[in-house]
């Protein structure tokens, strides 16, 4: 592997891994609203959290791919 491809590996993983930390804060920050009784709210931010979950699966194989 490259410089380059090393490089950006990396900085993929570090954005990854803050996608992850903000994908369990809004998660959690969910399920308190929901057990308020916005439950509305709760399945909003459950539909944004899947299209997250599809894009860190992207993101994982782009740094595998750039690691290989």
């Amino acid at each position: 592997m490259d410089d380059k491809a090393a490089a950006t590996a990396d900085a993929l993983e570090l954005l990854l891994m803050n996608q992850t930390a903000l994908r369990a804060a809004i998660e959690e920050l969910s399920t308190w609203i929901r057990q308020r009784g916005s439950v509305n709210v709760h399945d909003n931010a459950m539909v944004a959290l899947q299209a997250l979950d599809t894009n860190a699966d992207a993101i994982a194989s782009v740094i595998e791919q750039l690691r290989t």
